[in-house]
């Protein structure tokens, strides 16, 4: 037989979990724990957006260390867990992916708003009316970037116009080699687009490394190219054929049998 007995003091909810448990309640605070964890974020970032921005030393759970200022690096290689930041860094990922550039512009954007929504819901203002707000914005600005733009590119296969679009990306992470490298980037791109093509895919160009060089000696060859000498001892063939795989070829992990009894 299990009998219960009740004291005379209640248990709280602190209690009932290990040590070291917090414990929110209310929509508010919880909505601002989640601001705040945003604002970390992109407090972690701030520093290193511009050409001029300081880089960061990351060292991810591997012990590889990173010394970049690029906030989709820095964000990925941190391994955010908090589901608010969490969203914040997929957003980056979402823009790395879909421009290549502007990721720090987009967590400390977001920091920023978030920073601004938290003023106004200690000031009572309900959650509901913040985001219609933001949403309202949003449209609005949409209308007024057109009428911003200073340059345009009317043909994506006109190299002047694709190179004058290069310049400010190639400078926020090549500062001062934007001259050289803008047009030789145009160029690439421009030679990989398929006839009748309004975009290109980004995998279709490829950097090789090569030793002793420096960036300014960078050149375009059209085809592909290998960076490593041939394997074996014959070195001289003629009328060889060549194959490239786009996968390993080796066996990531050798196969074990169990030995018969």
């Amino acid at each position: 037989m299990t009998q219960f007995l009740k004291g005379s003091g209640g248990v709280g909810l602190t209690d009932l979990l290990k040590d070291g448990s917090k414990h929110f309640t209310g929509v508010d605070e919880a909505v601002c724990k989640n601001i705040e964890a945003c604002k970390q974020l992109s407090d972690i970032t701030r520093t290193s957006i511009g050409p001029n921005g300081m880089n960061k030393i990351v060292v991810n759970h591997l012990g590889r260390q990173f010394v970049t200022s690029d906030a989709a690096t820095i964000v990925r290689e941190m391994e955010v867990v908090h589901p608010a930041a969490k969203l914040v860094a997929m957003a980056a990922k979402a823009q790395e992916e879909e421009i290549g550039d502007a990721t720090n512009l987009v967590v400390v954007f977001a920091g920023v708003l978030l920073e601004n929504a938290e003023g106004l819901l200690r000031q009572g203002l309900p959650q509901s009316d913040i985001i219609s707000g933001y949403n309202t914005a949003s449209k609005a600005i949409a209308d007024e970037i057109e009428k911003l733009e200073c340059k345009k590119v009317e043909d994506i296969r006109n190299h002047e116009q694709v190179t004058e679009a290069l310049m400010g990306c190639i400078a926020s992470k090549q500062h001062g080699l934007e001259d050289f490298l803008a047009p030789l980037v145009a160029k690439a791109c421009i030679q990989i687009l398929p006839k009748d093509a309004k975009d290109f895919s980004v995998d279709n160009v490829r950097v090789a490394k090569i030793p002793g060089m420096t960036v300014g000696e960078s050149f375009l060859m059209k085809g592909f190219v290998l960076t490593r000498d041939c394997e074996g001892t014959i070195k001289h063939v003629t009328n060889a054929k060549l194959v490239v795989f786009g996968t390993e070829v080796d066996l990531s992990s050798t196969e074990t049998l169990n030995p018969k009894p």
